[in-house]
């Protein structure tokens, strides 16, 4: 009875055994099948199931044998959020450089030009104020300091030069002013071959008054310079005055002009009355606009008379809690001249006055 048993349960061991064997495969089957649902995607490059990407990124621990077939991914594009897969960080994409921005990316608008216009004289004359006041308009843009580019820095060239000037549109105007042009012999020239059609503005006062002005300003900063009359005349009695002294010369404004005909037609030099730029700014200013083809906006709103420093100032822009006059310098006491002295030199000047009068076509009552 005990063989039977014995030999009766023996014959089952070789199907149990096969029973094993297939839950064993089955299971590794479900495993490659997980695998694949995991790793593998559609033509569209993500799991339908698990959005997960559509190739293998590396091996995986535990499934490195079974998917060593899959294929290799191509590099995918780094998202806002996520680094490049490689090794070394992948080189931002530039913004698109906007017209006129710098390189730190912030936009500036504009173009830095060459000068359409310059205030190219006279030293004493007002030149300071014309600047100011023109730079009230919305259609210039003006350079606030003297570069003194076609008297002493010419050799840097116009790249520089262009470099120095502010930021325009096309529809504003832009504009300098050294008043040493207007005595330096070469700047007529270097002024026409850099543009032939620049505009000139040359603000002119009585050269008697401008050149006391001179000597006051100068006096201030050397108080131990010869007196005014010294420095005048080579001599007095005899009434030769000293023509090679700058302050002088300075208010010979017909035989400056003579040099700025050569290259430009009188119609492209605008000439300011100093006087009356004290008395009436609104309407030299105006004058000053329309010969620069621009709108009047600068009107009798945008001045008041300043009874201290004894000339017109800007009215407070909206933007600024005090209103804008020039600075210490400008208006200061002139000091006291011998009336003698003044008188000759009125004679010495009044040929040069006349001859000026008459080549421009102005009377500006310096007699």
């Amino acid at each position: 009875m005990a063989y039977r048993v014995l030999g009766r349960a023996g014959p089952p061991q070789p199907r149990r055994a096969r029973r094993l064997l297939f839950a064993f495969t089955l299971s590794l089957s479900c495993t490659y099948l997980c695998y694949s649902l995991l790793c593998c995607c559609d033509d569209l490059g993500q799991s339908r199931l698990l959005g997960a990407p559509s190739c293998l990124r590396g091996p995986r621990a535990g499934g490195q044998k079974l998917l060593q077939k899959s294929r290799p991914c191509e590099p995918l594009r780094p998202t806002p959020n996520e680094p490049s897969a490689s090794s070394a960080p992948a080189a931002a994409v530039p913004p698109p450089r906007l017209s006129g921005s710098n390189h730190s990316g912030s936009p500036k608008l504009g173009t830095k030009r060459l000068p359409q216009a310059l205030i190219v004289g006279v030293k004493k004359g007002g030149t300071r104020a014309v600047l100011e006041f023109i730079r009230v308009h919305p259609d210039v843009r003006a350079l606030g300091t003297e570069p003194h580019f076609f008297d002493r820095n010419y050799g840097r060239g116009l790249d520089w030069y262009r470099s120095l000037m502010p930021r325009t549109l096309k529809s504003q105007i832009t504009l300098e002013k050294t008043p040493s042009y207007f005595v330096t012999q070469e700047a007529p020239r270097r002024i026409f071959n850099m543009s032939r059609d620049t505009k000139l503005i040359v603000v002119v006062r009585n050269p008697v008054t401008r050149a006391i002005s001179d000597y006051t300003q100068t006096l201030s900063k050397k108080p131990d310079i010869p007196t005014f009359e010294g420095l005048s005349f080579r001599n007095r009695t005899l009434g030769l005055v000293d023509v090679s002294w700058n302050a002088i010369r300075i208010g010979m404004y017909a035989l400056h002009l003579e040099s700025w005909l050569q290259y430009f037609p009188l119609a492209q030099i605008h000439f300011v009355s100093g006087e009356r730029l004290i008395t009436d700014p609104a309407g030299e200013m105006g004058r000053v606009q329309d010969f620069l083809g621009i709108k009047r906006f600068i009107t009798d709103k945008h001045f008041y008379f300043n009874k201290t420093k004894g000339f017109p100032c800007l009215k407070k822009p909206e933007s600024s809690l005090l209103p804008r006059c020039l600075g210490k310098s400008k208006g200061r006491t002139h000091v006291q001249i011998d009336p003698e002295v003044i008188d000759q030199l009125r004679e010495f000047y009044r040929p040069y006055n006349i001859k000026f009068y008459e080549t421009v076509g102005q009377d500006f009552r310096w007699e």
